[in-house]
Formats: C-alpha cells, structure tokens, sequence
C-alpha cells in the first residue's frame, strides 16, 4: 500500500517559524515514504488467455504492486503507449483503478484484427528495474456466413424423382473456428462428407460438405436444409429449399357400377379415383379400347384425381369393357381399372314381308322377324283385335351378342277383312317391354253408288259469286277414280276426300257469264272403264260483258256534227245506256237482242255539235243492270281542230331583276300545236337573227338575257298553227336594287332645332320599309323612337331637338330585297355656342416665377362653328406684340384649344389672373386660369361613399389643383376603439374612387381624404369634413363550418411555413457560400428574420409605427396631426397584385438594382418640412421620417411594381383587420 501525504508550506511561513513537533512529523513521513518506495514493483496478477466472439467486449488482466515505472501494454511486440485511453486504439483502453495498481486491457467490439499476442510491462524506474508479463493470446471468434448450396438457391423449389440419387453439396465461408456443417432431410440428418480450407482472408476457415439425397414420396413438400454451427454462434445457420419430389400415383378404382347387368336406356354414372401421385394424375376413359373421356378434377387437399363418366347405356355397349386410365409424369406406363358391361335389350324394331293387297278369296302369306335382343323374344300374330292361332318361330344369333326371332302365316283375303290391321308382336318377360308392327289388308272391289251435292236448279247466282260441287261415291277398293267436268270440257282444280269406304271430289266455282246453263257433270270409273256418272246446272246472272263506242269520224272541225255510238256486250238480264260529259246527255235508245251465253245485248246513239273547249274531253258511255245494280262504262276521247287560244292562266305581267334573265312565258291552247311563236315589241320583231339577248324557247317563251331598266313595256305574241293565228300583251317589269341619288350631307342645326335628314334612291320597287337608319358613333344607339317618314323614293330621319350627343354621322341604308343594298351616311353638324372646360384642378398653372421658366396655360372650348379666342391679364387684353407672350390655336372638330404661352415667367409681372374668352355665331363663355407658385395641392371636394359592404368600404372624390406638381390621394380613418388613425395610399395614385377592405362588419368608421405631392401634404377635402359609415353585419356562418375552415387554413397556413423555412434556408446556404471569397463586409445589407436582403440604404415613403408590420399597405399614425407631415413615394404604378423582389436581382448587384430605371431612390428627410433632395426622370421619391427614430427601425423588404391595368380606381386590401401598415 502507497499513501501520498502532501504538505502546503505557506509563503510567509519558514523553517524558522515551525516548531521542533512539526519538523519531527515531517522527517518521520519522508523516511516512511522513501521505504515504500524503495520496494521492488511486481504482477500482482498476470493476463490469461482470453477468448471471444467478434463484437463482444474482451478484458486482460494486469495488476501491479509497487509500480513505479511506466506500465503499458504491448500487442504483437507494438507499444500501445502508457496513456490509459490509448490514442489510435479508440476501442482499446486500461480500465481499473492506476491508484491499485489496476491496469487491464479492455478491448470492446472485437474484431478479427484483435486477435494477438498480448503482454503487460511496467517499465524501469529509479528505484526498480523493469518487469513483463507472460503472454497470453486473445482469440477471436468468427461465426460463418450464411451456408450456401452450390446447386441449388435457397428458398427456392427443386423438382426430384422419387428414388432417384442426387448430389447436393453446402458451403460456408469466413468462420473461426472452422464452422460443423450437417444437411438434413425432412428434418432427418443425412450421411455427408465435410472437409475444411483455409478461407481468403487469413486466419479464418470455410467449410463444405456434400451428401447423395434419395428423394421418397413422404419428402414431397418437405425441406432439405444445411445447418452451420460454431462456438461464435449460439443458434446455427440454416439455408434450405422445398423438394418437390414427383412420384407415380395408385392404381385408379372405378366406383358405381353395381353388375352384373344393365339396362339399354338407363343412365350410367362411374367415378374414377386415383389418391396420391406428384403430380396428381391424369384421369382418361375408354371403352373397348376407345378414348371416350379426357376431363378430370384434382383436389389438392385430399390428393386423389377423380373423372365422372356419365353415358347412356345402348345395346351396342353389351360385353363392352370400359377403362379408367391414370398416368403422370413418372408412371413408366398407364395405371388401368376396367369393367365389363352386360346389356339387356329388347329388339329395337319388327319387320313384316309379304303382299298386304290382293283380290278377294285369294291366299296371303306374311313371315315376321325382329331385330337383335338380349336375352332372345316371343313372336304373336293379330288380325285385328283377334289373336291368330301359334305359328312355327325359329332363333338366331344377331348382333352385339343377341338373338333373332322368326315367324311365318297364311291368310285368306275376305271382303270383310278389307282395311283390317295385321299385327306382329314380340315380347320379352325378362324385359316388361314389347314391340310390334302392323300392315293394313287390303281386299280389291267395285264402288256401289255415285250422287252430286249441288244448289237447287231454280237457284239464281250472281257472276263472281263461288258456288262449291261435290260428287260423292261409296265402295270399291282400290279407291274409284271421280272425274268433273263443264260442258264435256274436264275441270283440273278439285279437291279429292276420303273418309272410310266413301270417297268425294269438290270443286269450287266462281261463276262467270259462260257457267250460266253450263252442265257439270261428275264420271267414276274403276278397273280402267266408266261404271257411274251425274249431271247438274247453274243459273247466273251477270252485267254486260262489255261496251263499245263507236263514231262518225276520227277528227272533227270547230262547228261540226258528232254522232257517236254505244254498243253493251251480253248481259243477263238486259242493261240500260246512259251518256256522261260533266253530267248526263240525251240519247237515242236503239233496243235490245239476243246475245252470248243467254243473255241480251242493248245500243244506244248520241248526237251533238263540235266546240273547242271540247278538245280532248271524254264522252262516257255506261251500260247498267238494274237488277244487279253494276255497271260497265267506257269514253271516248274527243279530236276537235281550232286555231290558237289563250287561256286565263297566260300573265298579263312578269317581273325580272336587273341584270338578271327574264323568261316571259306563253301559254296557248291550239289543235293541231302552234307551229310558229312570233315576239315583237313597238311593232317591231324581237327575235331572229341579230337578236342576241333575246331567245325564243321550243314552247314559244320568250327569255331575255341581260335585263335592263331599257327592256321594261308590252310585249306582243303572235301564235299561228293550221286552223288560224292569235295575238296577245304581256308587260314586263324589270327590278332593280336601289341607288341612293341624294343625301344631305352635312345637315346643320342650331341647338334645340329641328333636324331633317333626307334620303333619296332609285329603286324598282319601291317600298316604305326599304328605308333603315343607323348612328355611326362609338356607342350603341336606339334610333326607333325617331320619326322616319317615307314618301316614294324619299325617306326622311327627323329629330325633333336637336342637342350635342344627336352630333355625328348618320346611315341611310335603302333595300327594297334586290341586292346589293344601298348605303351612305351624312353628318349632323349641330351648332352650339362656345362651353370653356372649367374646373378647380384647370382653374390655376404654377411655375416657378425666376425669370428662367415657360408657362402654357390652356383653354380648351367646344362650340360650332368655330370658335375664336381672346386673351386678358387682370381683365385687361394681352397685347402679342409683347415677345414674352404667344397663343397657338387648334381646331379638331368641334374641340378648339388655345394655348397662352408665357416665357421667362417672372412672378412680379406674370403671377396674376389671365381670362380666356371664346366666342363664336352663337355666344360667348369666358374662364379665368391664375398662374402662382408650385406649391402643395389643393385639398379634393365632393367627398362621399359610393358603396359598402361588411368588409369594405368604397369612396369618390374629386381631384384638386396639383400644386404644379403630380399629386396622389390618400384615405384617412379610424373606428371608436382605435388608438389612432390609419392611412391608406390610394393606388393607382391618381384615382379619385378607391375601395378599402378588410374591415370590421358592423363597425362605424370615419373617412376624410387629402392630397400630396412632392412639396408637401394638401389640407383634407371640403374644410377637413369627415364622412362616418356603419359596415354591413358579417353573415354569420355555422360553427362547424368555421372551425373546418380555420382547421383547413392552419394546415395550410403550417405547410407554407414549412416550405417557407426550407427556402429560407437554402437561401442563406446559398448567400454563404457566395460570400465565402468576398472578404469586404456587405454594410449595405442586412438580413432579417423573414429571409429577405434588406437595402439599408433604402427608405419609407410613408411614416410607420415601429410595432406595425412592415409588409402590409396601412400605416398608423401615433402622433398629432401636426407634429409630422407624411411625404408619399413618387408616382409608381405597380402591377396588382405587388410581388416582392430580392435586391439580388439578375443582372448584377444591388449598386446595378438600385441605379436601373425600375429601382426606387429615396432621400432622407429632416425636420417637420424639406423639399426634395433628388429627383430623375420617370421616378424618384421624398421620404419622411419621424423626428428621433432610428431609420432601421422602419426598414423594409425594398419592391418593385409593374403598369397596373386599371386606372382611376383601385381596390386595397389592409391586412390583419385593418391594422397593418403601407410601405
């Protein structure tokens, strides 16, 4: 044990201070001290060797007593230094108490590099000699990697015969110790071969070893698995694959065939299984070595194969054998299960040979045999419902393993055996079955009576009417022959009927006029000769067959005489003439006679005096049967000759459109047609050869090609054919579109008057509708209220007070429907005497009065006629000869501008009142226009509200005088609670309507507005009035609809700053390494919390509170009205809504940004009022500041704005309700 005893000696004590007790004390530790350490050092426990597993903690002891040299450790002969955390080692360090002697090595997560020979030694001091440890060795131990299959991939499926040898070989790299490898098979351990080999990296070992598998069925689906094992490890390493081993299934068995026999016709239903098999098997029927069936269902969960054969048992299946086969990819050759099937079935038909007719008396005989049956059948005869006696049956073998069955008979033929039914029958009593076959005998002999189904002879038939006879006869085999027929002439359409021993022939007659005392008669015959024959008539009653007419002539001449007559074919009874031409003529009655087929033929004879209008009309002749009320008719066109006629269709006028062609049509009646067709006008002909436009069509139309106005009058035609010539007028009108002749242009009119604007055309026709008026200026105007009288070709737009807005140019539009219409337009001059532009804004000019300067002043009128102007200073006339004065006058229109040009303006001799008179025919106005100072502007007038909502607020004003300086307007207000008014900017900055929103609902708010300029801040409009408004109460929304609202606008409002953050920090990543080689500092920048450059050097242009936000349009105003004055910015226009714009802007720095045309320059502004300190053209800015505030309290993110779109109105929203502040 070592103690360490320290001793402080103060400074102002001495040896001499110190008493004899104190020296003693000392002396007898120092004599202690050396003693102890004059011992020798020694271990007092020396390093074993140690091992453990890669990334576990290994510990060496060394513990020394009386160490006084220098203790260290070495490794592999390396000093690893006697500092107790071992610099290079980070994982090495000594652990234990140094005080105790403590100096173990701690190695933590060991590696393969750690495994060494390692010692402890202490080194020489001046007291003890150097001392080292026994050597003791650190191993490290590795577990294996993962084994491997060198034929196979782990996780996978491997396909294998059962029965078959396969090598499987298993591997595992990187162990210490050499790794144990053992393979199992469905969790049995299989005989291998292992054998061990130096790894790639030194030190460590791997291990393979290789087995011959013999896959079994029970391995189906199982694992093969390879297994590593070290002392490194405390569970092994297992790599396996799934065997899917195939083997043959069982031999099938069929299921559901009971035996030993089966019925034809029954339904059959076989099961085939087939258990086991990789894979399952394939399942196929066949019957007599036949393929009949290849489905098949596999099930998985009990692993059979299993096919239904469903067929329907014939007589051709008996002592058939049905298979079911089963096979897969293993099975050497097909597993088979079969039956034999027996059938019983009874014959499937009976024939019967021999004759079945025959004379009567004579012999018939029959044999009857049945088809194939099993087991074989009995034959019985009937005759009728009569059994026959037994005959002689004999057997044979038939087909599909059955039996033949014969039977012969004799009969007698008998007449009343005639149509009776001979029956065979076979039956079988092992089948409840029978089956027969019949033939019906038949027994030749006479028919026996004949007789006709005909109407009563004293029967009367109307011709069309259908009359049915029937000739019916009884008897005689085979059936007798019946014949009809009229008049000895045969009748082939009829009807044959037999029903049992009585046949019957019907036939159908429509009667006509030759079936009137017609004979019908019906003939049998039998065995090739007439035996039997009846006889009957019919009496029908018919119209004239037809009429005929006949005439004198073919043609007749106007005048001439007709006769005509008409001639009935036969009728019975007898008809009457009659003579039809639009009603009934007179006639002469000729009589009646004898004619065809009984009946009676009548004539008749018309005769009458040929006229024109008859031509081609027809004379109807009609013969009419009273008794059966029908007629016959026939006509007769009539051929009468006359000259030319016009009918009342031909127009007396006909209208063409110029330019067009006209047709002017003729229509003539005439027999024989017109031959020639001539046209002539003024007496003079039209057509014929030099006649170019004019053109004579085949049907005499006369078309002419080209009309103009020159072609309109009468027309004559003059038609001409055999029998004569006729002439008649026809006018033709030609059309033309309108033409406007005259229109009065301009048309003047004093204010108040009259106006007439007449219009005058040329049109065919002329119509009071073809007159339209249309306004021609820039707005859409209804001129239907207007009068627009027509007269003729005339039409007229009157106005009856005329003022300034009738002014402008009017349309005459003329279209009578013949295109292209007509159109022109004249001028309203109305004459107004002259009305000066006035106003407070036009009422003062300011220009500075040094003597270096140019004022214009202008004086614009409008008045017509043209207006003159005169100049006055103080009322009294200018004198031009003075070469500081000039005037320029312009004319446009009804607009007249003068210009008063004053240079050199001094404000002793020029600042005064300058009068500007214009006048002309009708007055005088006059305006007076003061040239002052520049100054600061007027304050606006006519402040009120124009709308309001629950959020916002819209005002109007009008603008002052600017001062001689552009100007801008801006909003003042407050609500009761407000500590202090709020201002707006009014943007664009001209706009006299702006719209504040983001207000209060249901808050009263108090507006007043002002002007400013570049001189300063104008007094608020009319005398400093206030306007008060109460906004409209905000629509009250759900609270559920509110809190999904604010929800959904938290979310986003997270998100934003999410994204927010990110760019901002990118941009300072970005900022920092771009400042990374500049070493000047950036004093004309500083950044701020929202990520933005901010120019230093840059400016307000209006004063804000230091607690507002900087970003928003709305500043506050925290003290009296006349402590500060608020200076505006310069004349921007930005676009809406405003962007915010880095100083970093492409194209160079901020000295590039802040010199181009689109930066902003602001100059610093002291005290209460100052002027500007720089202006440039197209922008530059005053900016106020508050009196004892530091400028960054107020600075900013600077921004750039673009032309807005709208102009003199603008819409500002002020953020946070309305408390947020305008930069």
């Amino acid at each position: 044990m070592v103690f360490f005893v320290g001793v402080s000696l103060q400074p102002s004590r001495t040896l001499e201070n110190m008493d004899s007790t104190s020296i003693a004390l000392i002396c007898c530790l120092w004599i202690f001290i050396e003693g102890a350490i004059a011992a020798d050092q020694v271990f007092r426990a020396q390093p074993d060797n140690v091992t453990a597993i890669q990334g576990h903690t290994a510990t060496l002891r060394c513990e020394v007593e009386h160490a006084t040299g220098v203790v260290q450790w070495v490794k592999d002969g390396l000093l690893l230094g006697p500092d107790r955390n071992i610099p290079g080692f980070p994982r090495y360090s000594m652990t234990g108490d140094p005080l105790k002697g403590e100096h173990n090595l701690r190695i933590e997560r060991c590696q393969l590099y750690d495994d060494a020979a390692y010692h402890c030694q202490v080194g020489r001091s001046e007291v003890s000699s150097g001392i080292i440890s026994i050597t003791a060795l650190l191993n490290v131990q590795l577990p294996p990697q993962m084994p491997k299959f060198s034929e196979h991939v782990a996780g996978s499926t491997v396909t294998w015969v059962s029965g078959m040898e396969y090598p499987v070989s298993c591997s595992t790299q990187d162990a210490k110790p050499a790794a144990t490898l053992t393979i199992t098979k469905s969790g049995v351990e299989v005989s291998a071969v292992s054998s061990t080999s130096p790894s790639s990296t030194e030190r460590l070992e791997s291990t393979e070893i290789t087995a011959t598998v013999i896959p079994q069925s029970s391995d189906n689906w199982k694992l093969l698995a390879c297994s590593a094992m070290n002392p490194a490890l405390t569970a092994s390493l297992t790599v396996s694959f799934n065997m899917n081993v195939l083997f043959p299934p069982d031999t099938p068995v069929i299921e559901g065939y009971t035996g030993p026999t089966v019925k034809s016709g029954a339904i059959l239903n076989l099961v085939c299984v087939s258990r086991s098999g990789n894979p399952l098997a394939t399942l196929q029927w066949s019957k007599s070595e036949e393929v009949i069936s290849t489905r098949w269902d596999s099930d998985a969960h009990t692993q059979s194969s299993r096919s239904l054969l469903t067929a329907t048992v014939q007589p051709e299946d008996n002592m058939a054998v049905v298979s079911c086969e089963a096979i897969n990819h293993v099975t050497p050759q097909a597993l088979r299960t079969s039956i034999t099937l027996s059938v019983l079935f009874s014959p499937t038909d009976v024939t019967i040979l021999g004759s079945s007719s025959g004379k009567e008396n004579a012999s018939l005989s029959f044999s009857c045999y049945t088809a194939p049956s099993n087991p074989p059948v009995q034959i019985r005869w009937w005759l009728g419902p009569r059994e026959l006696p037994e005959t002689v049956v004999s057997i044979i073998d038939g087909a599909f393993g059955g039996k033949v069955t014969m039977s012969n008979i004799t009969l007698e033929a008998l007449k009343a055996q005639d149509g009776m039914a001979l029956t065979c029958e076979a039956f079988n009593e092992a089948i409840p079955s029978t089956t027969s076959k019949s033939l019906t005998l038949s027994v030749q002999h006479p028919p026996q009576k004949l007789w006709i189904d005909a109407p009563s002879p004293d029967k009367t038939f109307r011709a069309g009417a259908t009359v049915k006879l029937i000739c019916f006869c009884s008897g005689g085999n085979p059936k007798p022959q019946l014949t009809w027929t009229k008049d000895n002439k045969p009748v082939r359409e009829a009807t044959v009927v037999s029903a049992g021993k009585i046949a019957s022939k019907e036939i159908t007659v429509v009667t006509a006029p030759n079936d009137n005392q017609a004979a019908y008669r019906c003939d049998v015959s039998y065995d090739g000769k007439q035996v039997l024959k009846a006889v009957t008539k019919l009496h029908v009653q018919f119209p004239p067959i037809d009429v005929k007419i006949t005439s004198n002539a073919k043609e007749f001449k106007r005048g001439s005489t007709i006769t005509l007559t008409c001639v009935t074919g036969s009728s019975n009874p007898g008809a009457t003439i009659s003579w039809m031409k639009g009603g009934q003529l007179k006639a002469q009655d000729l009589g009646m006679k004898s004619s065809l087929f009984g009946g009676k033929s009548t004539s008749s004879r018309l005769t009458f005096t040929a006229v024109s209008t008859d031509h081609g009309k027809r004379i109807a002749c009609e013969a009419y049967s009273s008794v059966l009320r029908e007629g016959v008719n026939t006509f007769y066109k009539l051929n009468i000759l006359f000259s030319p006629e016009f009918p009342d269709e031909q127009p007396k006028v006909v209208q063409a459109v110029e330019h067009g062609a006209a047709l002017i049509p003729v229509h003539v009646r005439a027999n024989p047609p017109v031959t020639s067709y001539t046209w002539s006008r003024g007496g003079r002909k039209v057509t014929g050869e030099g006649a170019y436009r004019h053109h004579l069509h085949e049907e005499g139309n006369l078309e002419i090609w080209n009309v103009s106005r020159a072609d309109a009058g009468e027309y004559n035609v003059t038609c001409e054919n055999k029998e004569g010539n006729s002439s008649t007028l026809v006018q033709l009108d030609v059309l033309y579109a309108p033409a406007i002749r005259s229109l009065s242009d301009p048309t003047e009119v004093d204010l108040g008057g009259r106006a007439e604007i007449v219009c005058t055309a040329d049109a065919n026709p002329t119509t009071d509708a073809m007159f339209r008026w249309r306004w021609l200026g820039d707005d859409e105007r209804d001129l239907s209220a207007l009068e627009k009288p027509v007269s003729g070709p005339t039409g007229r737009l009157i106005i009856p007070k005329a003022n300034r807005t009738h002014a402008g140019r009017y349309e005459c539009l003329v279209d009578n429907g013949i295109p292209p219409p007509s159109k022109a337009d004249a001028r309203l001059v109305v004459r107004f005497k002259p009305e000066i532009q006035k106003g407070a804004h036009l009422s003062k000019v300011a220009v500075s009065g040094d003597g270096k300067n140019t004022a214009g002043l202008v004086c614009k009128a409008e008045g017509i006629p043209n207006v003159a102007f005169n100049w006055a200073k103080n009322g009294v006339s200018l004198d031009f000869k003075n070469p500081r004065y000039s005037e320029k006058t312009l004319h446009e229109m009804w607009v007249h501008t003068s210009t008063l040009v004053i240079v050199n303006v001094s404000a002793v001799h020029d600042y005064a009142l300058f009068t500007c008179t214009a006048a002309n025919a009708l007055g005088v106005d006059s305006f007076t226009i003061q040239l002052v100072s520049t100054s600061r502007p007027d304050p606006p007038f006519g402040l009120k509200v124009l709308s309001f909502t629950h959020y916002s607020v819209t005002l109007g004003w009008s603008a002052g005088f600017d001062g001689g300086e552009k100007q801008q307007f801006r909003v003042r207000y407050r609500w009761a609670d407000a500590h202090s008014f709020m201002y707006v900017d009014v943007f664009p900055p001209e706009a006299t309507v702006f719209t504040i929103t983001g207000l209060r609902g249901n808050t009263t708010y108090n507006f007043s507005v002002n002007a400013v300029n570049v001189l300063g801040d104008g007094d608020y409009a009319d005398k400093g009035a206030v306007i008060s408004i109460t906004t409209q109460a905000p629509s009250s929304f759900p609270m559920l609809i509110i809190v999904a609202v604010c929800a959904g606008a938290a979310a986003l409002l997270m998100s934003n700053a999410g994204l927010i953050c990110f760019l901002v920090k990118k941009h300072r990543r970005k900022g920092q390494k771009g400042n990374d080689g500049n070493d000047k500092p950036q004093s004309a920048l500083n950044e701020y919390d929202d990520g933005e450059l901010v120019n230093t050097h840059a400016r307000k242009t209006l004063l804000i509170d230091s607690a507002s936000d900087t970003g928003s349009s709305v500043y506050q105003d925290s003290t009296p009205d006349s402590a500060l004055y608020h200076y505006p910015a310069r004349d921007y226009r930005p676009t809406l809504p405003p962007h915010y714009e880095t100083l970093g802007a492409p194209g160079g720095g901020y000295e590039d940004w802040i010199a181009s045309s689109d930066a902003h320059v602001y100059e610093d502004v002291g005290g209460d009022h100052h002027g500007p300190s720089r202006w440039k053209e197209h922008y530059g800015s005053l900016a106020a500041q508050r009196e004892g505030a530091a400028w960054l309290e107020y600075q900013g993110p600077a921004r750039i704005y673009d032309e807005p779109d709208v102009a003199h109105s603008a819409v500002y929203e002020t953020p946070y309700g309305g408390q947020g502040e305008l930069v």
